[in-house]
């Protein structure tokens, strides 16, 4: 199992998501993603994504400036 970082802040939608999607593909299951954002859309776009593709959302944070998503990659 990996840890990894993925920083798309100062991205706006669909950039996250894309190279969020794209991050994923060189993943394995049971690996984490930390997806570092400032589009607020984000909040909603993400989470979207993983329930379509069967990913699990484990966490997020919002703090003044910043998004932090948590993921877990599945197979």
């Amino acid at each position: 199992m990996t840890h990894e970082v993925l920083d798309v802040r100062g991205q706006l939608c669909p950039i996250p998501v894309i190279r969020t999607q794209n991050k994923v593909k060189t993943l394995q299951g049971g690996d984490i993603l930390d997806i570092l954002c400032t589009d607020p859309g984000t909040l909603s776009d993400i989470p979207a994504w993983c329930r379509i593709h069967g990913h699990k959302l484990i966490n997020t944070q919002q703090g003044d400036d910043e998004i932090t998503i948590t993921i877990e990659v599945t197979d």
